[in-house]
């Protein structure tokens, strides 16, 4: 059977070499690519001599040689040598002579190579040298996944004619040398003068520090000025000494808690989920400065991942078509959690999307081979915990942690790839954790067999310094002058820091945000957001023109015509005439605004039309980008179907410059739950935590009309609750001028705080919910409105919020209740205690106050509002509203009808 399937296969390649002779197109890509290299050899001994035909067992022969070559290339990462902890693998089943069809024999004999750029021919004994020195030692590479002909030739270019072993000079390795000291000793200092205190070691890890600090000279030599990095704890505080350039004074000042809070601004952070901002001096000819950004995040690891991308993004869109070379975001991860969290894929997912595209990620994960206590066969479904970013199509490289050349090598690969192809690259540097998840854990307790490999393991920088003594390269007393320069570096830092009692590292503040402060806060009162007129209407009929060949849908055209019509009229503008004209007289302000948010573009419910789209053809326009040459620039995204990438992504956006106005828009309200750990930790509290200010919006639509229990409520307890110390503005306009002089005074308040809106469903089109375009001239955002029809004399008053108000009015219209007074909270957080007082004052004859509310009692506003209200009226208000409940809203339309139309009913039941 084998000598009939041999000869079966020579007859085949004998055909397709016949075919191949007699036409090169009629056969596949790699079979011309194989004939051809047997043309450009020839007189090879696997040939037959010119002229003679060619022998159908050395045809055979060859492509077997062939496979070979293909099959390191795409497996022989399974045979790398990248664990500190293992021995290293031996052989593989698919990566054997036999497995083949080649023998021992063979290896002597000469083929022709022209898949190898390197030789035309070789002996096979060479061919598997380079294949298992290029693909089987300290790196192993995951690159055949790759679509790209021109990506693959280019990596298997890089990688065979370096064999994955750098050529580095004398100088090159002895920094690296240095960089593993310092981070090593480093970590030791912090061990013994701080006993047991957390800090999350690198150590095991320290080839880390080499990377980046070689990484950054490498990017700048390519046109990068600013890399945006984001990590987790491990190694947080090293990097920043021994790569960034905080100083080690600072550190121990952190350690020591010598600094007065009280100078501070908010509540501060551990000190391993801080920022900073450095630079760092890059010597490329002439001296130069590359500014890094470390940005702070909290225990949610890779929460900071769409941050960082954000923030890039929005750095490389002020830098125009340069931004992508000037600006690199790089990100450390761990591998428990780059495999477990599902932002790691939504972020990754938003990497190739125009929207949020920052022309390649470099990703370093930083490989402990363990989670908390959680082994790799307990925490992931895959053989590497990379495996997720192969979707990207992207190269993946896995590092020996203490190959620290190797590992350098990857990084400038790596760096080189993202420049050249504006992908993510992933390197996974295969390492260890020297201690427990913290310095208080007993790693002993869970994992006593991998924790004895690891002590019985000198420390990477000793191993290093070994070999360049071996080598010749340093000397014993170069090393000891080393560690002893080291660590007097170290204790001369410490006494400055005890000395000086308080040592402050830069603030990690983008340079335009420092004319933000509390001394320029104005009186919202005099910030004039008020439009003339004119402009308005230039506004709308810019918006509402179009290129002449542009056939717009005539449905939409129509619904399009009748809103410039109405502001033409300047009678009963609607939500999205608001809108338009509030966006569009902030970008003739010279106020870039991004819009971003699943469906955003046409508007969930289909009333903003920001993104035009051409009947015939499916090209788009947007008239918000054609108002006036001068302008500045509107940007509006459809998202993926993502909400905690892509708001992290906008967060991280807001945060380079408070003059653009950043919105993101849930396609239903409570769809922002999804997002919460950005809410949390980043929106309302980054400011305290981290002094980090944003003017971030959020639109959540939010009103209960029957369309069930997911889409009724924006959870507006929910960022009440976060509220405190001024951090949010939390608000529910209901008419059109409302939200125009609320976006406006968003944008023009120098005070900059993140902005939550629970904006309308049904009030988009209510007939009453509408506004003349004089409130737009000479109105305000208002936090209460007060009621236009209610005598002085009333003597019963109802409080709500939001779109309850004209079903109030409605039934107060139609029972005729002159003694009753509606006022509406359109701004909840901060309270409008003033205004408050002030029209109760006013209402000094209403005997009883009633709050009203859709939400259940334990949801909506009335927790928070109650014991306010209580402390202004002198007693509590009568509470109106549904009964508590654990879901948001009923799913059924009738039985929410009733529980409306009762409600309305109860807070007119006057006793």
């Amino acid at each position: 059977m084998k000598e009939l399937s041999l000869a079966s296969n020579a007859a085949y390649m004998e055909e397709q070499y016949e075919r191949w002779k007699a036409n090169p197109m009629s056969v596949t890509e790699d079979w011309r690519w194989f004939f051809q290299g047997f043309e450009l050899g020839a007189g090879a001994s696997v040939m037959a001599p010119a002229g003679a035909a060619a022998d159908p067992q050395d045809l055979l022969r060859a492509a077997r040689v062939s496979d070979l070559i293909r099959r390191y290339r795409e497996l022989g990462h399974l045979l790398s040598c990248v664990d500190p902890l293992e021995p290293c693998p031996l052989d593989h089943p698919w990566l054997t002579l036999e497995a083949c069809g080649l023998e021992t024999s063979d290896l002597d004999r000469v083929f022709l190579t022209p898949e190898i750029s390197l030789w035309d021919k070789a002996p096979l004994r060479d061919v598997l040298a380079l294949l298992k020195e290029t693909y089987c030692g300290s790196v192993g590479v995951e690159f055949m996944h790759l679509w790209n002909p021109e990506e693959r030739q280019w990596l298997q270019e890089r990688m065979e004619s370096t064999r994955n072993h750098p050529h580095l000079s004398r100088e090159e390795r002895r920094r690296i040398l240095e960089k593993l000291w310092q981070a090593n000793r480093f970590e030791q200092f912090l061990h013994k003068t701080y006993l047991g205190q957390k800090r999350f070691s690198l150590e095991g890890a320290e080839t880390v520090v080499p990377m980046l600090d070689g990484l950054i000279r490498h990017a700048a030599a390519l046109g990068c000025d600013t890399l945006v990095l984001g990590m987790a704890h491990r190694g947080r505080l090293n990097v920043q000494v021994n790569v960034l350039g905080k100083s080690a004074a600072a550190v121990f000042s952190e350690f020591e808690e010598s600094c007065d809070t009280e100078s501070e601004t908010g509540s501060g952070d551990v000190k391993y989920h801080k920022g900073f901002m450095g630079w760092v001096d890059v010597a490329d000819g002439s001296l130069k400065r590359v500014r890094t950004l470390l940005l702070p995040n909290p225990s949610h690891l890779e929460s900071v991942n769409p941050v960082v991308e954000g923030l890039a993004r929005a750095l490389q869109d002020a830098r125009g078509n340069q931004g992508p070379y000037q600006i690199l975001p790089v990100l450390l991860h761990g591998d428990a959690a780059f495999a477990g969290q599902g932002l790691v894929y939504e972020t990754l997912n938003l990497s190739q999307l125009a929207g949020y595209r920052t022309g390649g990620t470099i990703h370093l994960v930083i490989n402990n081979q363990i989670g908390f206590t959680t082994v790799p066969e307990e925490g992931r479904s895959t053989r590497y915990a990379t495996d997720v970013a192969k979707m990207l199509l992207v190269p993946i490289f896995h590092v020996h942690g203490e190959d620290p050349e190797a590992a350098l090598h990857v990084i400038q690969m790596a760096c080189d790839y993202r420049y050249r192809y504006g992908k993510d690259v992933i390197i996974d540097l295969v390492c260890y954790r020297r201690y427990g998840h913290n310095e208080g854990d007993e790693p002993y307790y869970t994992q006593p067999t991998m924790v004895e490999k690891i002590r019985q393991r000198p420390p990477v920088n000793e191993l290093y310094g070994a070999r360049l003594q071996k080598e010749g390269v340093v000397s014993a007393a170069q090393l000891q002058e080393l560690d002893k320069k080291t660590l007097m570096s170290l204790e001369s830092a410490l006494k400055d820091a005890r000395d000086a009692g308080c040592v402050l590292a830069q603030d990690f503040l983008l340079e335009t945000w420092k004319t933000t402060s509390k001394t320029e806060e104005l009186d919202p009162d005099v910030i004039r957001t008020g439009v003339a007129s004119e402009r308005l209407l230039n506004v709308a009929r810019a918006a509402h023109t179009y290129p002449t060949d542009f056939q717009v849908n005539p449905k939409l055209e129509k619904i399009l015509d009748k809103r410039r019509e109405k502001v033409e009229s300047g009678k009963d503008l609607d939500w999205s005439a608001g809108e338009l004209l509030a966006i569009g007289s902030l970008l003739l302000d010279g106020h870039p605004v991004r819009l971003s948010g699943q469906d955003c573009g046409r508007g969930t419910f289909s009333h903003r039309h920001a993104i035009l789209y051409e009947v015939r053809t499916q090209k788009t326009y947007v008239p918000l980008c054609h108002l006036a040459p001068d302008q500045a620039p509107f940007v509006v995204v459809n998202s993926s179907l993502s909400e905690y990438a892509v708001l992290g992504f906008e967060y991280g956006y807001s945060l380079r410059d408070p003059a653009t106005v950043v919105l993101w828009e849930a396609q239903f309200g409570d769809f922002a739950n999804n997002a919460q750990t950005i809410i949390d930790q980043y929106i309302s509290a980054a400011e305290a935590k981290w002094k980090l200010p944003s003017a971030l919006v959020l639109l959540l639509p939010h009103g209960y009309e029957g369309m069930g229990p997911e889409h009724s409520s924006a959870r507006l307890e929910r960022y009440l609750q976060l509220s405190a110390q001024e951090n949010l503005r939390v608000c529910q306009p209901t008419t059109p001028a409302q939200f125009f002089h609320l976006l406006r005074r968003q944008a023009l308040d120098p005070i900059k705080k993140p902005l939550v809106v629970m904006t309308p469903k049904s009030l988009l089109r209510h007939p009453k919910a509408v506004s003349d375009l004089n409130e737009f001239v000479n109105g305000r955002f208002e936090p209460v409105l007060q009621d236009p029809q209610a005598p002085l004399s009333a003597s019963y008053g109802l409080l709500c919020t939001g779109k309850v108000y004209y079903e109030l009015a409605a039934f107060r219209e139609k029972a005729q209740r002159d003694d009753v007074v509606l006022l509406r909270l359109e701004e909840i957080y901060p309270f409008p205690e003033k205004k408050l007082d002030a029209f109760f004052g006013r209402y000094g004859s209403v005997r009883r106050w009633v709050w009203v509310q859709e939400e259940p009692r334990n949801m909506g506003a009335w927790a928070f509002v109650c014991p306010r209200l209580e402390k202004l009226l002198g007693e509590k208000p009568t509470y109106v509203g549904r009964p508590p409940s654990a879901s948001p809203a009923t799913g059924f339309h009738r039985r929410h009808k009733e529980e409306q139309e009762a409600l309305v009913a109860a807070a007119f039941q006057n006793p």
